[in-house]
């Protein structure tokens, strides 16, 4: 797992998915980004996390005073995250009625809560946690459309739920798409793309993005 930034206090890298970010629950499920990444670095650890079938940019401190300071940046919102999705349908449409600011954004806002039932599930409900994320639309065809993500909050499976929330669930997610939309491809298509915030060592600006593992031209076709 190479890195696509190092430097004596953090690494970058960039997630395929269907690799998950930390262990889970079972012997079939200690391989993960985290592991391959300390057997190289093993002072390396987690800061954040991306949905095992998420790909993208992921930010690992090296050392336990790097992981505070990264974290606190977290906590403060001064790390900025943006993703990419396909999504059934036209939000562009559907949500004309929701006021957009001049570069297109749009916000969604929705409690979420997990469903204890039905966990991993996560559902909006009043006694959630207030969530709050932006979008707005870059492409579209006949049946899908390609979207750029801002979560404002971090909850777990947010933009997930939030885009299925309005109608438009993400092509190939096997928890909150319908079986005809989650078929339209092999993998979910959501990938974090963009990550900017300041060194919390030496306050130089850093900005990281990773190009969509997607064909540009054809929505819903994963490469």
């Amino acid at each position: 797992m190479t890195p696509i930034h190092q430097d004596e206090h953090l690494l970058v890298l960039d997630k395929p998915s269907g690799l998950l970010s930390v262990p889970g629950r079972g012997p079939d499920k200690q391989d993960c980004l985290s592991k391959r990444v300390q057997d190289l670095y093993p002072e390396a650890l987690i800061v954040h996390r991306l949905d095992r079938d998420t790909s993208g940019l992921l930010l690992m401190a090296r050392g336990i005073e790097a992981q505070r300071r990264l974290s606190k940046l977290f906590e403060t919102r001064h790390i900025h995250k943006r993703y990419l999705a396909v999504v059934a349908g036209h939000p562009a449409h559907t949500q004309a009625a929701t006021m957009a600011d001049a570069d297109g954004w749009r916000s969604i806002d929705g409690p979420i809560l997990l469903d204890w039932e039905r966990r991993p599930l996560h559902i909006i409900h009043p006694d959630g946690k207030a969530s709050r994320s932006r979008w707005r639309v870059l492409q579209s065809n006949d049946s899908a459309s390609q979207i750029e993500l801002e979560p404002v909050t971090g909850r777990t499976h947010q933009l997930r739920v939030h885009l299925q929330s309005i109608g438009h669930p993400m092509l190939g997610d096997s928890l909150y798409a319908p079986p005809e939309v989650q078929a339209l491809s092999p993998r979910l298509l959501l990938h974090a793309h963009t990550l900017a915030f300041v060194h919390p060592f030496t306050e130089q600006a850093l900005a990281f993005a990773s190009p969509a593992p997607w064909t540009a031209n054809a929505l819903g076709t994963s490469k």
